[in-house]
This record gives C-alpha cells, sequence and structure tokens, in this order.
C-alpha cells in the first residue's frame, strides 16, 4: 500500500546524501533547545594525514597542559564553521600544510555533549611547521615515519584511529562519507532500520505520519540526555515502537548533514545510521509495531536490497564509537 514513497530518501541516505529533516520528529525528547556550540555541545575535529612514503603527519603539542607531547592535528569546532572548514583549519593551523578531505573515519560521541569527528585527509600544499614557528597552536609538525608508540603521545586513542586509517587506504570498507550541506536545527539520527532474514529478504522500518518516512529522532538537551550516548534516544524509540526490545546491531554511520549559521543560528546535524534487528527464525518476518505510527515496508527492488545487505553483512559504514 505504501508503494515506492519512501525510495528517493532510502536512495539518498544509501548514497550519502542528505534528505530534509522536516519539522515533526518521532519520539521527541522531553527537553529540547537550541543546538548551540560552546553552550551545550562541542564538536571536535581530527585528520589523519599520510605523505607519498606512508609517514603520518603528527603535532607537538604546546597546550600547557600537555606540552611537548605529540598528537593528531585536532581541535574544536568553531561557530559558524562547517566540520570539514574546521577540520582544514586546524591542519593549518597545527602543521602548516592545506588539505582536503577525503572521508569520514569515524565518529567518537560521548553523548551529544561531546562529539568528535576523525577524518582522513590527503595534503595538498603548505609548508611544515617548523620548531622556529612555534605557537600558541603548536611547537612544530613531523612526518612520523615508524610507530607513534615510540613518540610521547599526549593520548593512545590516536592510535586505533590510525589503524583505520591503515586499513582504508588499502581496502576502503565503506565508501568515501562526507558531511553534506543542509540545515539542520535539532541534533538529531535518521534511523535506517533494516530487519533482514537468512533468505535475503529485507524491510525497513517507517514512520507512518504523512508520506511514509524514515523515523527521525531527536537528542534531548537536558544534562542528562546531553551526556547519554547517540544510542540512547535509538533505543527509547524503538523500545516504545517493537513488541519486545529486540537485540540491536552496532550504529553505523551512513552520511550526515549540517550547514554552518543552519536555522536560527542552531548547530544541528542529522545523523543518518543503520542498525539491524537480527532475525529470531529462518526465514522469518519482521516484528510487527505495536504502534500503529510506524510500519515496515518490504524492500522488492534487486538494487535497493542488495545495497542495504551489502552495507549490513560487510558493515559498510563509519563507525560510530561511544
Amino acid at each position: 500500500p505504501m508503494g515506492d514513497a519512501p525510495a528517493a530518501e532510502l536512495d539518498a541516505v544509501l548514497g550519502g546524501d542528505a534528505w530534509d529533516v522536516g519539522v515533526s520528529l518521532e519520539g521527541a525528547p522531553r527537553s529540547t533547545g537550541p543546538i548551540r556550540l560552546g553552550k551545550n555541545v562541542c564538536y571536535v575535529v581530527l585528520a589523519v594525514l599520510f605523505n607519498q612514503e606512508d609517514s603520518v603527519l603528527l603535532v607537538q603539542e604546546a597546550k600547557p597542559e600537555c606540552r611537548g607531547l605529540w598528537y593528531l592535528p585536532a581541535g574544536r569546532m568553531e561557530r559558524g564553521e562547517s566540520i570539514v572548514a574546521a577540520m582544514r583549519r586546524e591542519v593549518k593551523e597545527e602543521t602548516g600544510l592545506e588539505c582536503e578531505a577525503v572521508t569520514l573515519l569515524a565518529l567518537e560521541e560521548r553523548g551529544p555533549a561531546w562529539i568528535r569527528f576523525a577524518f582522513l585527509a590527503r595534503p595538498t600544499g603548505g609548508t611544515l611547521k617548523t620548531p622556529e614557528e612555534a605557537d600558541a597552536e603548536s611547537l612544530q609538525a613531523t612526518w612520523w615515519p615508524g610507530d607513534p608508540r615510540a613518540l610521547p603521545l599526549r593520548a593512545p586513542d590516536i592510535l586505533p584511529l590510525l589503524d583505520l586509517a591503515s586499513r582504508y587506504r588499502r581496502s576502503p570498507p565503506h565508501p568515501p562519507t562526507l558531511p553534506r550541506d543542509l540545515p539542520c536545527a535539532p541534533l538529531c539520527l535518521r534511523l535506517l532500520v533494516a530487519f533482514a532474514n537468512d533468505t535475503g529478504d529485507v524491510w525497513v522500518l517507517l514512520a507512518m505520519a504523512g508520506t511514509p518516512h524514515l523515523p527521525v529522532v531527536a537528542c534531548g538537551t537536558s544534562p542528562s540526555e546531553l551526556r547519554g550516548g547517540l544510542r540512547r534516544p535509538v533505543l527509547q524509540l524503538l523500545g516504545g515502537c517493537l513488541p519486545v526490545e529486540p537485540p540491536l546491531g552496532p550504529l553505523g554511520l551512513l552520511g550526515l548533514q549540517h550547514q554552518a549559521g543552519g536555522p536560527g543560528g542552531a548547530d544541528g546535524i542529522c545523523f543518518n545510521v543503520l542498525l539491524s534487528i537480527p532475525a529470531s527464525s529462518p526465514g522469518g518476518a519482521p516484528p510487527e509495531p505495536r504502534d500503529p505510527a510506524f510500519g515496515w515496508w518490504q524492500v522488492e527492488e534487486g538494487s535497493r536490497r542488495g545495497q542495504i545487505l551489502q552495507r549490513l553483512r560487510a558493515a559498510a559504514t563509519v563507525p560510530i564509537r561511544s
């Protein structure tokens, strides 16, 4: 009965593109308010760059609390910046090099209050910062040819990111994924909740209000909601929608949208995420929603179904690390 109503939206999300969030969200949190950088959220950018000799770009920290230690170029995003522009600015300030983004490597989060965007990037120009050019941003930058653990590191949290970057360069597990320029007032997640059985049948959960669409759930702005993970509003929504709380697979990022200086100056972001509900029996169908505001749409078009299965089976998404 739904025909192909959500097909265009589904294709856009699977392709890493953006889609208008609209004003009506499912599972709205108890407390919402403007998303403001520096007020109730902190976005951090980080970049992994290699040169032609496979050396990694590292910076020596100038901040008093970690002066002299080494780290990847990173820093806080500023009001009015796009996410990629913030990454390029931090790389320029800390290393002296210009760069371009290749893909997001990982989304790291401690709830909406702190989200870090880790990029793989490539150098495009500039001159490496020397000790003589030390400033408040960094003491120097270097192309490090060996194991970074041989250096005194500011923190070991960059090591898994370096591993992700090396693996992506050898064999990309997901298509290049970069932020799309489309406004979003809240901080929210668009959910591609997929149910696939062992015979290759695929269903996608839809919100039924108006034209059937992928559900969008907003993150709240109370202190407890800001400290909770991005998975929390997803579990709240599905817990009220499905008859039993299903064992959900990990969240994987398909894409995201953000516009600098968005509606009313809000710094919202919409994350398009993929998650799966495992089948309980061979050839089974998805659990019937107990909330009539939701329904399952069987994906019958072969290419679209194949894309979803490939993304699920190969974990072909940007990892979200909580």
